[in-house]
């Protein structure tokens, strides 16, 4: 009888499932995505995809006025997006160095 388990046992092994693998994915979107998507909503929020750099979010009448009411703004920055909403508003992201 155990002989019969124990060739259970082994005919089976080949069907155990491996061990889970861990997968990281990391979302990293554009400044100009990040600006058309408050734009498109109409909220003013950090949208947490800027792969670890400081973010800068700001809204305004015209598309400068978005940018310099961004937090943080006069730092040197290495990529900005700005987007217009329908009522006119406009959003603005910089992400800084």
């Amino acid at each position: 009888m155990k002989v019969i388990f124990v060739a259970l046992a082994l005919s089976l092994s080949p069907l155990a499932v491996p061990a889970a693998e861990t997968y990281h994915i990391t979302l990293e979107t554009s400044a100009q995505q990040d600006a058309e998507t408050m734009a498109r909503t109409g909220l003013l929020k950090h949208c947490g995809t800027s792969g670890g750099a400081l973010e800068g979010i700001g809204r305004g009448p015209s598309r400068e006025s978005a940018i310099k009411n961004c937090c943080f703004w006069g730092r040197p920055y290495r990529e900005i997006g700005a987007a217009r909403s329908r009522s006119g508003v406009w959003f603005a992201v910089v992400r800084y160095r």
